[in-house]
């Protein structure tokens, strides 16, 4: 009896540690299209927005609100755990998800652009499982992070986890998006995050085009 040899088993040993280094180093860093540029206008990411960070004591507890274009959006948040570890403004990775990969199916139910017009990709891109998977994602790296001071000192993540994040995401459309992108996605995240915890809030730009977020401090 034999037995089929899967076509990546197949390839030189060379081969697939070149694709493997490629994918976190490439040669030439190409973003790929946005995931809805070809959706209609109502059911895009909007491609350049901010979103302020405002702690705010309620009833004798410590809240993040998030206001976007002076509205309060999503829910109010506290960390959820005891000890306190500023959870609470774990938004932010959801921003970087969408600025760096252009994803983030918690920002398209928050902003109410799913694509409903396409049911398949409404159902599995933009539906509660795509979103669980990312809220589940963002909730793991935080905790890796926080065992190393929220990536402080990191400028390269450990192959594991980001081959760990590539699982999580399989069958979704983000399952394109070379490892690069992932790990300056986490990092960038961390980044404005720590600006948010130090500073105990502030605004945070978000550009889909240019792949960027940024940090403002509170007036």
């Amino acid at each position: 009896m034999s037995y089929a040899t899967p076509a990546a088993s197949r390839q030189p040993p060379s081969r697939i540690i070149q694709a493997k280094a490629l994918g976190r180093w490439p040669l030439e860093k190409k973003w790929g299209p946005l995931f809805d540029e070809n959706e209609d206008q109502d059911e895009k990411l909007p491609r350049q927005f901010a979103i302020e960070f405002r702690e705010k004591e309620v009833g004798g507890k410590v809240y993040v609100f998030q206001k976007c274009n002076g509205i309060f959006i999503g829910d109010r948040l506290t960390d959820n755990r005891v000890p306190a570890d500023d959870y609470r403004f774990h938004d932010v990775f959801h921003l970087s998800y969408a600025a760096i990969l252009g994803w983030s199916p918690v920002l398209r139910a928050l902003f109410k652009v799913k694509r409903k017009s396409k049911p398949d990709i409404d159902e599995n891109q933009d539906g509660a499982r795509a979103i669980l998977i990312e809220e589940g994602i963002a909730t793991w790296v935080f905790n890796q992070g926080s065992r190393l001071q929220d990536f402080r000192a990191v400028t390269s993540l450990d192959y594991s986890l980001l081959k760990s994040i590539r699982e999580f995401v399989k069958g979704y459309e983000v399952e394109t998006r070379p490892l690069w992108q992932w790990e300056l996605a986490i990092l960038e995240g961390f980044r404005v995050f720590r600006e948010l915890r130090a500073n105990r809030g502030g605004t945070v730009q978000v550009d889909l085009l240019a792949h960027s977020i940024t940090y403002q401090a509170p007036l």
